[in-house]
């Protein structure tokens, strides 16, 4: 976090680290998570999704320090630094601006793999409660995700998706429904079905 943030980009500032590395004490932030301010401010979508969007462009315009661990589905040679959680659960927006949180992901690899894995999170991720609520809220997500993916080149995003999948399926916090759509998702994309932003 301290190095991104000493090349500009918007992180909390740590303010203590244990000599054991087992207690860290950050600055306080306040603020909306960026999910929060859109289901106050739905008629922000689009710029919110630009501000996404320019979030992962300018972490991965920072070279990646080699301490970093390299992307986790192997065979990745990039150089950038991503986050690999970068979705709007973890953008706090401040009075001072957007601000990223929670980095324990952070790797080493080629920017497309973070913007698939960002598509794959906020078009997949179970919606909770009743139905009507449900679907108002898969119809917003299906603007959010395609607004943000407006942003960049699709062909090499869609070329890792089914690599980031394969890793983040594997991850314990996600329900299996989750997992089914996530792998849907990813059959979609390889029968050229459908728009970017479609899912199960």
């Amino acid at each position: 976090m301290e190095y991104v943030r000493s090349r500009g980009f918007p992180v909390p500032a740590v303010e203590f680290v244990s000599d054991d590395g087992t207690e860290l004490v950050m600055e306080r932030l306040a603020g909306p998570s960026m999910l929060g301010m859109l289901e106050r401010r739905p008629w922000s979508l689009r710029q919110t999704a630009g501000v996404l969007a320019d979030l992962h462009r300018r972490l991965h315009d920072i070279p990646a320090p080699d301490w970093v661990r390299p992307a986790p589905w192997g065979g990745d040679s990039g150089e950038a630094l991503l986050h690999l959680d970068l979705h709007p659960l973890n953008v706090l927006m401040t009075a001072k601006g957007p601000v990223v949180i929670d980095w324990t992901n952070a790797a080493a690899g080629s920017p497309a793999g973070d913007v698939a894995l960002t598509w794959a999170i906020v078009a997949c991720a179970e919606i909770p409660g009743g139905v009507l609520k449900r679907a108002a809220l898969g119809r917003f997500r299906t603007g959010l995700v395609s607004a943000f993916l407006g942003h960049f080149d699709l062909d090499g995003v869609r070329a890792s998706l089914e690599h980031v999948v394969a890793w983040k399926v594997a991850d314990a916090n996600f329900g299996e429904a989750e997992k089914t759509s996530m792998r849907s998702l990813v059959r979609q994309q390889a029968r050229g079905e459908g728009s970017a932003e479609d899912t199960a």
